[in-house]
């Protein structure tokens, strides 16, 4: 695998995605394909989301969203889910004081009444522990579906509306933003492994202009090097944000030099 620290020469520091999301997909499929248990590719792709974040920090990216558990994932088999929750557990047991050190500030983003007390109280100390943290922010969607999100944000909103705080001309896309999980906080890149092209009820607001990434490479094979050919990708592309006054600018300059070579 491959393994960079710092910022590969030919990548632009100044057009980085200040943002990346993750779809870590394949943890299963890379596991059968070895012969081991489905867990074991979890347990590796645990390792590969510790990796990416600290190439995150090391490169000058400010945020990186993992979608860890989906509302759909409880219809996993028991023994998986139940491994699941424990390494999630585990993770925040073992890799919080480091985290902690080297400025990671952590949130939790989903429905997190679903999940055991004894998971929440984890959950709660590591947010809490790092909420002063300003190197690199670090979001785990855990029982997370977009769709429940945006039902979430709305009553909250229609709360305000009800008690009189706001009126509905008041309603926006700041405001609902301001109410998802995120918070407003949109990613600039969505990368998602194992050769699967959908969204899977993730972020589905806040994706509305972030460009995507998509690989075969199973999500436990996803090296610094993987990373590197997906922001090569995202600093290839014009982002224009539905504006084409830019390309229409560089299409007449275009014209123009061409009219003065063979006038």
């Amino acid at each position: 695998m491959t393994s960079y620290t710092l910022l590969p020469h030919d990548l632009n520091p100044q057009a980085l995605p200040k943002h990346v999301a993750v779809i870590m997909d394949g943890n299963g499929r890379w596991a059968n394909q070895r012969g081991l248990p489905r867990i074991a590719g979890h347990r590796q792709g645990a390792k590969v989301l510790k990796s990416l974040l600290r190439c995150c920090k090391d490169w000058g990216i400010g945020a990186l969203t993992a979608y860890a558990f989906s509302t759909e994932n409880w219809r996993r088999p028991t023994s998986e889910v139940d491994f699941l929750m424990l390494l999630f557990e585990k993770m925040l047991r073992q890799e919080l004081k480091e985290m902690h050190k080297e400025g990671v500030r952590i949130r939790f983003i989903g429905d997190l009444s679903g999940l055991s007390s004894s998971l929440q109280k984890e959950i709660a100390r590591a947010m809490h522990e790092t909420a002063g943290n300003t190197a690199v922010d670090f979001n785990i969607a855990v029982n997370y579906g977009s769709r429940n999100e945006i039902v979430h944000a709305c009553q909250q909103v229609a709360r305000k509306v009800e008690k009189g705080e706001i009126v509905s001309a008041d309603v926006s896309e700041a405001l609902i933003s301001e109410h998802l999980y995120t918070a407003g906080c949109d990613p600039d890149l969505l990368i998602r492994t194992s050769g699967e092209q959908r969204l899977s009820n993730f972020l589905l607001w806040q994706l509305a202009y972030t460009e995507m990434y998509f690989t075969n490479a199973f999500w436990p094979d996803f090296d610094s090097g993987e990373f590197h050919r997906a922001l090569q990708t995202f600093q290839a592309r014009d982002r224009r944000f539905g504006n084409a006054a830019d390309t229409v600018a560089v299409t007449e300059k275009v014209a123009i030099k061409q009219a003065a070579l063979t006038a």
